[in-house]
């Protein structure tokens, strides 16, 4: 294919430190042959429990068929139809901040307390903090508010208000303000020196006009309690317009306060094209939210730690898959670094808003996908990318043999390989994993294009379709042919989580620049600026070529080099970067292990030698010459930071073994016994790629 020789070529015209002569090999053959697993901040291996630190599940619920069912009544997070039966509980009552499951015999039961605890609690605040007469005119005054709407009148002049009195004590203001916008969500309470004046909610009069008055008042109920993590769902709807007009109405007038998104009901299809609409409160709008006495103590947001293994698949899928099944948002994960695709790999993750019960529930529905999760426990906050010390590999290489036209024995060529790099060093190129190796779109260009505010663009390279037929590239094609965002939803696979967000946004906002800008919004920003710093990661690994071939191992004048030997490459700043002098130069101040090169962003500094004209030629040519790397529509600044251009792999062990001796798991495949393999394990610093070490071990490109 074209796009894989564009890619070769990309990667075997990136240098080499070292001048042993290499051998050939195979790598991943298997994904058993090559593992990955991370090391914490502590130094850990994150696939290694600790008994200070893991979370004991003492009780495991019930596992759930499906977690969009059988909720236990938390009237904040279900359907209109699993509320028609209930009576919404004030805001006065304290509510899980994770769902819990439980057998439905139990849930009649529960259903009916509900409803006589939500009753007894507006009887108690009205007959504590209001007296009798007032308590009778104010069900009066409801009642003639909603038999007008009722009856269609329309009011005359200024709109009715009944006054409550005044009520002295806070808290109590609070209280009544809740108790009232609950049990009668069709009217609004406004205060007044102390005064609580009652008045008819014209908002909710005008949503009667979209939706059933069920529905309506449920949604001002759910707005009222604003129950952190929450989610509110209208009735299932065939109508595009009419859902339109809903997304239109709640955005409008509550767009501050929630966002709405749409999603297929979990049994769509032809025959059924069932959308739902879900409205869920946007994080700022808790940030600053008034407490009443009754409410519950403002908690922290539930994290969970664990380490993810997977087998065989990409990052993202894996976290899409997670997300479903937990009834998250992708966004809702964290984690320190991307992993492999073929391979096995151990990461840590956090998770907001799931307990650890829950997500021991979903192990063995995990199981079938090739993943398996460990050391569940509770943690105080999410990770961040880099927030870890390398990665511990185990490595296979199979089919060992001489470089062509090398008679030297092989076990002699592996040693002298092994043990120059251990000493020297290998050129720390980003690896052909991180643009996408092999496809037709790089993810470097779907950067480039981001950084160059073309939005309908990227989404068109993101959508671009591989030769292969299968239902996924079958349904980029058809998308590709007809921009027909609908369609192609329908087609998509379930599994491709990324590709359906976007598409399902594409749907409601349009091919336009705007509704791809709110498309590229259905990603995380960790995976948003992934895109972008592949564009900056290719321009480093060809200024890193640029570099040697100019100058070599020799530290120039005009050359950026780090002051200090433990800083990670990505969080190395300008402030620990000096700029080489002519003395330097001179003195031989420098090794050309401690030369740094700008990764692209708004706060570095270049080289002030060839390097540095070479950075300004590249961007002239990729038409950024003005650009500040910030892209303000997708809320993605670049800062930038200084790359090593040298490093080494940490605690290197091997072994030759033939290949008789191992356990091989390739698929359909005969492995002559006389075949050498070599067994490889070492340490990496974080943003360092195996295979681009066994790269300079082996002089020879993947």
């Amino acid at each position: 294919m074209e796009e894989d020789t564009d890619f070769r070529i990309r990667f075997s015209s990136l240098c080499f430190i070292t001048d042993h002569v290499g051998f050939h090999g195979t790598i991943k053959s298997s994904p058993s042959d090559f593992v990955v697993i991370e090391i914490d901040e502590q130094g850990q291996l994150v696939n290694k429990a600790s008994d200070e630190h893991v979370y004991k599940v003492h009780k495991v619920l019930p596992e759930p068929n499906n977690l969009a069912k059988k909720p236990k009544l938390d009237l904040q997070n279900v359907s209109f139809e699993e509320r028609s039966n209930q009576e919404v509980k004030t805001s006065a009552g304290c509510l899980d901040d994770d769902q819990n499951y439980e057998p439905a015999s139990e849930k009649a039961d529960t259903i009916k307390d509900g409803i006589l605890r939500g009753e007894k609690e507006h009887l108690d605040v009205f007959g504590s903090l209001l007296d009798e007469k007032t308590n009778e005119l104010l069900n009066q005054y409801a009642g003639d508010i909603k038999e007008k709407w009722n009856s269609k009148t329309e009011l005359i002049g200024p709109s009715p208000e009944f006054s409550l009195g005044r009520i002295l004590d806070k808290n109590q203001r609070a209280t009544l303000h809740s108790a009232v916008r609950q049990k009668f969500p069709f009217l609004i309470t406004v205060g007044k020196n102390s005064e609580i004046v009652v008045k008819p909610n014209l908002e909710c009069k005008e949503l009667c006009h979209l939706v059933s008055e069920e529905e309506a008042f449920g949604f001002f109920k759910y707005l009222d309690a604003r129950k952190e993590n929450s989610k509110f769902t209208f009735k299932s709807d065939t109508d595009k317009e009419h859902r339109k007009a809903v997304h239109h109405f709640v955005n409008k007038k509550f767009g501050n306060l929630v966002e709405t998104k749409s999603f297929p009901e979990l049994n769509y299809s032809a025959d059924n094209p069932n959308v739902v609409i879900t409205v869920r409160f946007r994080e700022k709008a808790h940030k600053h939210k008034k407490r009443s006495l009754h409410e519950c103590p403002e908690r922290k947001v539930i994290h969970t730690a664990f380490t993810l293994r997977k087998e065989n698949l990409e990052m993202f899928e894996a976290v899409g898959f997670l997300a479903i099944k937990l009834g998250v948002i992708p966004s809702d994960f964290s984690y320190a670094g991307l992993k492999d695709k073929k391979a096995i790999t151990y990461q840590a993750m956090v998770v907001r808003k799931v307990t650890p019960e829950r997500l021991k529930n979903i192990e063995k529905e995990l199981e079938k996908k090739r993943m398996n999760i460990l050391n569940i426990r509770s943690v105080d906050d999410s990770l961040r990318l880099g927030q870890l010390k390398g990665n511990h590999f185990d490595i296979v290489i199979r089919n060992l043999k001489n470089q062509i036209n090398d008679s030297t024995n092989l076990r002699e060529r592996i040693l002298e390989a092994i043990e120059n790099v251990k000493n020297k060093g290998f050129v720390n190129y980003y690896g052909p994993q991180r643009f996408g190796m092999g496809r037709k779109v790089h993810t470097d260009q779907i950067g480039l294009a981001l950084l160059k505010s073309e939005m309908v663009k990227a989404v068109k390279l993101f959508l671009t379709p591989e030769d292969s037929d299968d239902p996924v590239n079958r349904a980029k094609k058809y998308f590709l042919q007809t921009d027909d965002a609908k369609g192609t939803f329908s087609l998509m696979p379930e599994f491709k989580v990324r590709e359906r967000a976007l598409l399902e946004s594409l749907h409601r906002f349009g091919m336009t620049e705007e509704g791809c800008v709110q498309a590229w919004f259905s990603f995380p920003h960790s995976m948003r600026i992934f895109y972008v710093h592949a564009y900056s990661s290719k321009i480093w690994n060809e200024a890193a070529s640029y570099r040697l071939a100019t100058y070599g191992s020799r530290v120039v004048e005009g050359d950026l080099v780090c002051l200090e030997e433990d800083v990670d490459d990505e969080h190395l700043r300008s402030s620990k970067v000096h700029l080489v002098t002519e003395e330097d130069e001179s003195a031989n101040t420098y090794a050309i292990h401690q030369v740094v090169l700008p990764v692209l962003g708004y706060n570095i500094q270049y080289p002030k030698n060839k390097v540095g004209q070479w950075y300004q030629e590249v961007l002239s040519r990729d038409g950024l010459q003005t650009c500040r790397f910030k892209i303000p529509p997708l809320k993605l600044n670049v800062p930038g930071c200084y790359r090593k251009i040298l490093k080494h792999p940490h605690n290197l062990s091997y072994q030759l073994i033939e290949d008789a001796d191992i356990d091989v798991k390739k698929d359909g495949s005969h492995i002559d016994e006389a075949t050498l393999s070599l067994l490889i394990s070492f340490d990496l610093d974080a943003s360092c790629y195996a295979t681009v070490c066994l790269r300079e071990i082996m002089k020879h490109d993947f």
